[in-house]
């Protein structure tokens, strides 16, 4: 497989606008080890071999643990995750999947029990957000195995 386009190259102002809503997500105040978590899981779902790559390093390197990341695919059969990160990641799959069926009212109700409207918005947008990515490094076939972590600050 060969990358098809480069986002960044063949197009600033879009990667730039899309990095807009990535540095909000980042600044919004969602746990970094949640937004992983999250990113991961969605990264699982669709597919995204960079995305997967890419989150499992930074989850790494900051501080998540290798038996929650390998079983984060299965987070419904584990014992590893808070009542919290269960409702997150209940969100998050059913957010990811929405073509198949709207998010539950019970799903809601768990996440609500957590957070407040304003987080609940973070959280969707971090959902999204990540959604996003997928779609463009699926699309332009981005290679995994390139990314190398950087502090938090230089990310942005």
């Amino acid at each position: 497989m060969q990358t098809r386009l480069d986002l960044v190259q063949a197009n600033p102002a879009a990667y730039r606008a899309i990095m807009q809503l990535e540095r909000y997500v980042r600044s919004s105040g969602v746990d970094s080890t949640i937004l992983e978590l999250i990113k991961i899981r969605v990264s699982q779902i669709n597919g995204c071999a960079f995305c997967i790559d890419m989150h499992t390093k930074d989850a790494r390197l900051n501080g998540e643990t290798e038996q929650r990341i390998y079983a984060l695919s299965a987070w419904h059969e584990t014992p590893f995750f808070t009542a919290q990160e269960r409702a997150i990641l209940a969100l998050t799959e059913a957010v990811t999947l929405i073509a198949s069926s709207p998010v539950s009212d019970a799903i809601y109700a768990d996440v609500n029990r957590y957070f407040a409207p304003n987080e609940i918005i973070d959280l969707l947008m971090a959902i999204v957000t990540i959604n996003s990515w997928n779609r463009i490094a699926i699309t332009a076939q981005t290679l995994p195995g390139s990314y190398e972590p950087k502090p938090v600050e230089a990310a942005v």
